[in-house]
């Protein structure tokens, strides 16, 4: 008895064993569709830089290459690799160099990025310009790199809301052997079915359902009948009320729109703000280095001055005490040079950090930037007016004085008229326009939360053809697709709006919604006239800054030779010239202060108005006061 069991069970095998042959070998025509991880991570690629090259057009007038992919060959890895600096961990270097866990889908080539830095090379520090340092900025700023993954995500978050309303198609294929022994008799048979469907939901709330399947069954005992199924219904819900309509049943798609719109101009926002901060702080940067340049030479002077004063006291030209303040001076200056030397060292460092690179990097900044500051746009920052002309008689003491109001005479090219600015900044600033799409939304909410309240009235449609087939109905004939057969319904369904007291609330709180974006748009608004308003005043008293530390030093340096003369003469003290070379230093720091002022005063003032264009790789274009002109403003 138990060797039958086992000879039917083989004959069962040998029977099952052709139908699963034949279903293996439709395997690779039925994933035909299916796409491994690298096919389905272009594809994702593909979709969101389409979307985001259309978005580009939309918001900006202009497209420029985008990509999220890191460059194969970081300024990072290159500073920790050819430097030989100390990390903790490959993430370090970047994710190329991550060890793979297991089950890591399959590696995937990353986009070579063009690499527009200069070459590092040897163990001399890197030394990089203003242009440079933007360039390295947008290719290794983590800060950066968020603000641009911000965008690809807002893109591929509108591909899927876009897929919503496309036609999906899905397929099925089962197939299952069955033993019964239930029964007086046993029952053996296999029942094989195939389906697909596709759907889809039209903007205008519609939803559509078409299907079609077929079944093979077929007996393995009792003869050995079969039979074929086949099978196709179709349904559709419309809803003629409440959820009807493109501006109601489409409102995501929409939103979704706008937000991508809105990461667009977010983006370009940021890349003019993240442009004005790495000048800032290269700028700064360079003020330090500028001063510790002021210091040591004041130190330098102060020890001159010194060992004159030692001599001079031997001689007994001068009183030991004078000695002594000399030397008290020589002491502080050398303190200030250290000090200085610390912060500049400091402030390097966050530089190099803000740029994301390794703050231990042997980086250094271009000090001709500084000369290129003073000669910008052919102006030269030091004499925008030159000393003011005492005349050759000192007034008298009781003359009326008559205060000299700022001249706009040497006025640069962003000291712009107060309106014009103004409305320069109510026209180009994009996080404005964001916050007007953002009031327009609202709007469009609210009509969302009205239609929530109405009675829900839908429409529903449903036809059915052929005849399906299992075990049971293994004897039955084939079935086919008889229109004249088939079944056909309709349903028309009313809810009537007894119970909106959840929509009431949303509707109302949606008006609550609407008057706060409101504010937040004057208040943006006003915040945008007062930037552009005190970055004027800003320009106006950095430029007489300039004016007055210049005229400054002048007095300073004959001060100081006055100082040494008489010095040499006998004729003063030696803390007359110690506090004229004090004055001196603290007005050539004041200047290199007023200079690095008067430019970042005039890219935060192009960036409050935001006019300031940035492009993909961190490079600015500065404004031309004709481009105003030719917006007919």
């Amino acid at each position: 008895m138990l060797r039958s069991r086992n000879i039917r069970r083989i004959t069962c095998f040998f029977r099952i064993k052709p139908l699963l042959t034949a279903l293996l070998a439709c395997l690779p025509l039925l994933c035909g569709g299916c796409q491994s991880p690298l096919q389905q991570l272009q594809s994702a690629d593909r979709a969101a830089k389409s979307i985001i090259e259309e978005k580009q057009l939309a918001a900006l007038g202009r497209q420029e290459p985008f990509t999220i992919e890191s460059p194969a060959v970081t300024l990072r890895r290159r500073l920790l690799q050819g430097q030989q600096l100390p990390y903790a961990d490959p993430a370090s270097l970047g994710t190329r160099y991550l060890a793979p866990p297991r089950h890591w889908p399959a590696e995937h080539t990353l986009a070579e990025v063009p690499q527009e830095i200069p070459p590092w090379l040897g163990g001399a520090p890197l030394s990089l310009t203003l242009f440079e340092a933007l360039q390295v900025a947008a290719r290794n700023s983590r800060e950066y790199q968020a603000a641009k993954e911000a965008v690809f995500r807002s893109a591929l978050a509108l591909d899927l809301e876009r897929d919503r309303f496309k036609n999906s198609l899905a397929g099925a294929l089962e197939s299952e052997f069955t033993t019964d022994r239930s029964g007086d008799q046993a029952l053996t048979g296999s029942e094989t079915s195939a389906s697909g469907s596709v759907s889809r939901r039209l903007q205008t709330g519609a939803d559509l359902l078409a299907r079609i399947g077929i079944d093979l069954v077929k007996l393995l005992t009792l003869g050995g009948s079969s039979s074929l199924g086949l099978f196709a219904d179709a349904s559709i819900a419309i809803p003629l009320l409440r959820g009807s309509g493109r501006h109601i049943a489409a409102e995501s798609l929409t939103q979704a729109e706008r937000d991508t719109l809105y990461e667009i101009w977010s983006f370009e926002r940021f890349k003019q703000t993240f442009a004005v901060d790495i000048a800032s702080e290269y700028l700064l940067v360079l003020q330090q280095m500028d001063q510790v340049q002021n210091a040591e030479e004041h130190y330098r002077s102060l020890i001159a001055s010194a060992r004159r004063a030692r001599r001079l006291a031997d001689a007994g030209r001068l009183p030991r005490i004078q000695v002594g303040q000399a030397l008290q001076d020589e002491l502080s200056a050398r303190e200030r040079w250290i000090r200085d030397r610390q912060t500049y060292q400091r402030a390097l460092d966050r530089f190099k950090a803000s740029l994301g690179l390794p703050p231990d990097g042997l980086i250094e900044l271009d000090g001709a930037e500084m000369i290129r500051l003073v000669a910008h746009r052919g102006r030269n920052l030091v004499a925008l007016s030159g000393s003011r002309d005492q005349g050759e008689r000192a007034p008298a003491a009781d003359e009326p004085i008559l205060l000299e109001e700022i001249s706009m005479d040497q006025a640069g090219p962003y000291e712009l008229e107060q309106t014009l600015a103004m409305r320069l900044g109510l026209q180009r600033r994009l996080d404005l326009r964001i916050a007007m799409g953002r009031v327009a939304d609202t709007q469009r909410a609210v009509v969302v939360a009205a239609d929530a309240l109405r009675a829900e009235l839908t429409l529903l449609g449903r036809s059915s053809v052929g005849e399906s087939r299992s075990l049971a109905t293994a004897g039955a004939p084939d079935a086919g697709l008889d229109p004249t057969k088939g079944f056909y319904s309709a349903l028309l369904s009313l809810d009537l709006p007894f119970e909106r007291t959840a929509e009431r609330n949303a509707f109302r709180e949606s008006y609550i919604a609407l008057e706060r974006r409101v504010r937040d748009l004057q208040g943006l608004e006003d915040q945008i006239k007062l930037g552009v308003r005190n970055g004027l005043r800003d320009l106006l008293k950095f430029r007489e800054d300039v004016q007055i530390q210049t005229q400054s030093i002048e007095v300073a340096q004959q001060r100081v030779k006055g100082a040494e003369l008489l010095l040499r003469a006998g004729r003063a003290e030696i803390r007359d010239l110690l506090e004229a070379r004090e004055d001196l230093v603290a007005a050539r720091n004041a200047l290199s202060s007023a200079r690095v002022n008067y430019r970042v005063a005039e890219l935060a003032l192009q960036r409050d108005m935001g006019v300031l264009k940035v492009d993909g790789a961190g490079l600015w274009q500065e404004y031309r006061s004709e481009e105003s002109s030719n917006a007919g403003i």
